[in-house]
């Protein structure tokens, strides 16, 4: 993982604190600036963030929604912020990269193309 920071609003670190349990997504938050909802950029994926990024490993980009565990749904292209995908896209603004490990063992680039808040 990489030393980026790391914003998220305070109505998404509320809900996201209670998925805690899961490590990932509990380091991410430990290490998150938290900001006022009325303050935070359009431009940084949070909760219900639209997201284009392409995985530079491959080249291939996708569009998606960040979403609650229970809202995830792959042929929606609605992905979980617990998945590894949406856990290394949480908090990043548009033009920011970050390697991160999946689950194969690989770390994979991931780059935010653009990201439009709900």
């Amino acid at each position: 993982m990489q030393d980026r920071y790391l914003y998220i609003s305070e109505p998404d670190y509320a809900v996201l604190h209670s998925l805690t349990r899961h490590h990932a997504l509990s380091d991410e938050l430990d290490r998150a600036i938290v900001v006022p909802i009325e303050k935070m950029p359009a431009d940084i994926v949070g909760l219900n963030s639209r997201v284009t990024y392409v995985d530079e490993s491959n080249g291939v980009s996708r569009t998606i929604e960040l979403v609650l565990p229970e809202q995830a749904n792959m042929e929606q292209g609605k992905i979980s912020v617990l998945a590894p995908v949406g856990t290394a896209l949480l908090g990043l603004k548009a033009g920011h990269s970050i390697e991160w490990p999946f689950p194969n063992g690989m770390p994979r680039r991931l780059r935010v193309v653009s990201a439009i808040a709900p």
